[in-house]
């Protein structure tokens, strides 16, 4: 299937998704929640991953949770303002055979200062997991920006950017459970903004790379060092391009609009 088609299928995906959503008066962050724990204010609990026990297709070894941070939301370059996010992740079972992690002096550091501090629950029989992308959605659960992250975030196993964008067409939720629209609606974003995800895990590297040349530091567990890029997204616009590219004829040039690059949030 050719880029345009998938764009296309994706797209069709998340409209069906957002219709489901409507009817049912809900929004993907009640489908993360579900009936899980809340605090007394009626959200979600600051650092508890939704939904319980988080999500892990074993077929595919794909892996998520959502969650948000303790004290205000941080606030993105778009706004609204972020109200959580969900860490996407490739178990290791699911990383294609021949791709190996990267090995750097500082990998191999025991008793690493800092503890991860999203790490997500292991699943599966190996240790190894892949960090994706991470992907911020505002309180109506439109999502508003890529972003990535170091490796003492979430204490996964460092693959290059050009590796892990090769495992995103591995990330494929078949279960239905416990959340099947919530599902769809992840994979199929994944799906569309496949080029945007591509963006941003080659900054990361291009940042990793940097602050390890100017602060010569273990820099993948220097707490200085959180979020590694980020990219405003916009759902809307990205669905209305689709739409004006099923206009073009095939084989016609088609250039890629990307948003401006931000390192970090607010940059």
């Amino acid at each position: 299937m050719i880029g345009r088609e998938r764009e296309a299928e994706a797209a069709a995906v998340l409209r069906e998704c957002r219709a489901a959503l409507a009817e049912r008066g809900s929004t993907v962050i009640r489908e993360a929640i579900g009936d899980g724990p809340a605090d007394t204010a009626g959200d979600i609990v600051a650092w508890r991953h939704y939904p319980e026990g988080e999500v892990y297709d074993p077929a595919t070894h794909a892996q998520y949770f959502y969650h948000r941070h303790a004290g205000s939301a941080r606030t993105c370059p778009a706004e609204p303002v972020e109200h959580g996010h969900f860490h996407l992740f490739l178990r290791g079972e699911g990383v294609p055979a021949g791709i190996t992690p990267l090995v750097l002096p500082e990998i191999a550091v025991a008793d690493a200062p800092v503890v991860p501090q999203s790490a997500p629950l292991k699943r599966g029989g190996r240790d190894e997991v892949c960090h994706l992308v991470a992907i911020a959605v505002d309180r109506r659960g439109e999502p508003v920006q890529l972003f990535t992250t170091n490796r003492w975030v979430t204490g996964e196993t460092w693959y290059r950017a050009d590796d892990v964008i090769g495992m995103l067409n591995r990330f494929r939720l078949i279960s239905e459970s416990p959340a099947s629209l919530l599902n769809r609606w992840i994979g199929a974003l994944v799906c569309l903004f496949r080029p945007e995800i591509a963006a941003v895990l080659r900054q990361r590297d291009k940042t990793i790379v940097e602050r390890r040349f100017r602060w010569r530091t273990h820099v993948f567990e220097d707490p200085r060092l959180e979020i590694t890029s980020s990219l405003d997204i916009n759902l809307e616009a990205r669905l209305a391009a689709v739409d004006a590219a099923a206009t073009i004829p095939t084989g016609a040039p088609r250039r890629a609009q990307l948003p401006p690059m931000a390192e970090g949030w607010g940059a």
